[in-house]
């Protein structure tokens, strides 16, 4: 029975919820910033876009105009996250980016190389929240592009009792969006650089994010 439960709700949940966000999110107003940055990513080929796991629900509606590959938790629960990013038009690659396994990275790597833009979640699955796992690191070096975070803040929005506080925009509610400068990670890394990397890429989407979210009057999302 709960078997049929869930395979009924992966039917029927995903769908709708693709359908309301569409209204939902498109009556909120975008301001953007760092449209230079996506202009590279556009002229060059792709980037790995991390953001951070409180914004997935909005972020995943933003970068579906653009040709790209999403990381999802190869959890029971990370399938409803799957099946939405398709019905949005990613393809997507099932894994962890705290325990960033050989198949998934070569998975996004593949897509990568072939121009899309890989999202990833920068502080993972499980978290802890806003702290960067090395998981967009490695597959930076691995594929050769530029690294372009990316945060987003809104002044009214609606925060979930989760372990990251995921939030989602109210209607209406204006937006803005950063795209981070683009970091680019040398190819062949030691564990002691990619660590460098880490804290150069978590440092750069901490300030975005304390900036944006002073910006609509606010300390942060929580």
């Amino acid at each position: 029975m709960n078997n049929l439960v869930y395979k009924t709700s992966l039917a029927v949940v995903p769908r709708l919820y693709v359908t309301l966000t569409r209204l939902w999110f498109g009556t909120c107003p975008v301001q953007i910033r760092g449209k230079e940055n996506l202009d590279k990513v556009m002229d060059q080929g792709a980037a790995v876009v991390p953001f951070w796991h409180y914004s997935v629900f909005y972020m995943l509606y933003h970068l579906r105009q653009y040709p790209g590959v999403a990381m999802v938790s190869a959890s029971k629960d990370g399938e409803y996250i799957a099946r939405v990013a398709e019905l949005l038009g990613f393809e997507t690659v099932r894994g962890s980016a705290n325990r960033f396994g050989v198949r998934a990275l070569k998975g996004m790597v593949n897509h990568v190389k072939q121009g899309k833009n890989a999202g990833i979640v920068a502080d993972g699955s499980q978290g802890p929240a806003l702290k960067m796992q090395p998981g967009a690191i490695m597959l930076a070096a691995k594929s050769g592009s530029p690294i372009m975070p990316i945060v987003w803040a809104t002044k009214r929005y609606k925060v979930f009792n989760s372990w990251d506080h995921s939030v989602v925009p109210m209607p209406l509610s204006p937006i803005i969006l950063q795209y981070g400068d683009l970091i680019y990670v040398e190819p062949k890394l030691t564990s002691q650089r990619v660590e460098e990397y880490r804290q150069q890429v978590e440092t750069a989407m901490i300030h975005m994010y304390q900036q944006l979210w002073q910006d609509v009057g606010k300390q942060g999302h929580v």
